[in-house]
């Protein structure tokens, strides 16, 4: 069961690589899915790694979020199902790390994926309620740039995967400082939804520090659940799935079900504010 037709668009946003940002989108998606909800996942990093990771050939995005983001297609024309059900996804390809050139100069270059999710919100409210969607997850590039840019003002909430490493609470305070200047200068209703420490290890004792660091300095907005550093997780995307799919028993898809679920929860909260 769906809480509402309205759709939530949620990215997902580090400007550091390596931290788990696209792993978790995918598999944040499929266990979205998995639990009713139909999401869309729009892949806006040129390295294309969430539509390679459920499993988009390269040579099938014909169409992409480059497209999309010059404004010479929608967002329902470059969507591609995938093989988790009430799952699709706007692939991307290495043509986006041109777009910033292309619409530097114009007006409307921080709104165009805005623009994009509004229309696409039109459309759906044409269709059966069953059938529409109700989460839109955008995967960032790992860096701050006028596609991030984008994507923070064409959502309602920022998740943040942060990796249980030496410098996250540094990197986490660039990141807080940017979508606080977004939130003042592009998009007013921008929050916090969460930050989901990946990559832990208990064995080790720096990654049990940072997370003690993390909560005291983040409080509530760190989410409960916990990602494990675990290889199931790292094997999926060379079979071009995410690790429900791949191993659902495993640690990783067990978390991201929980993750899943607190997601949930956490707008069920939102919505009764």
């Amino acid at each position: 069961m769906s809480l509402s037709p309205a759709l939530r668009v949620l990215v997902l946003a580090n400007q550091k690589g390596g931290v788990g940002k696209t792993t978790t989108a995918i598999n944040l998606g499929t266990a979205l899915a998995a639990i009713g909800e139909r999401v869309l996942i729009v892949d806006l990093d040129p390295q294309g790694n969430a539509s390679t990771g459920l499993g988009i050939n390269r040579r099938d995005r014909r169409l992409s979020t480059y497209d999309v983001m010059l404004g010479e297609e929608t967002l329902d024309a470059v969507t591609l199902p995938t093989a988790v059900p009430r799952l699709s996804i706007a692939p991307s390809t290495l043509d986006l790390l041109g777009v910033e050139m292309e619409i530097a100069s114009q007006r409307d270059r921080s709104f165009r994926l805005r623009t994009a999710i509004q229309r696409l919100e039109e459309g759906q409210r044409e269709r059966p309620e069953a059938e529409r969607l109700t989460y839109v997850l955008i995967d960032c590039p790992p860096s701050l740039n006028l596609l991030t840019i984008n994507a923070l003002a064409a959502s309602q909430s920022v998740l943040v995967p942060l990796q249980c490493e030496f410098f996250a609470l540094e990197g986490l305070s660039q990141l807080l400082s940017t979508v606080e200047q977004v939130r003042s200068t592009l998009n007013q209703a921008l929050t916090i939804h969460g930050i989901v420490l990946t990559m832990f290890d208990p064995r080790n004792n720096l990654a049990n520090q940072v997370e003690a660091d993390v909560r005291s300095f983040m409080g509530e907005k760190v989410y409960q659940t916990i990602i494990p550093r675990n290889v199931r997780i790292s094997e999926a995307p060379s079979h071009g799935k995410p690790v429900l799919l791949y191993d659902l028993k495993c640690s990783g898809s067990q978390a991201y079900l929980k993750l899943a679920s607190e997601v949930i929860q956490r707008e069920r909260l939102l919505r009764a504010a």
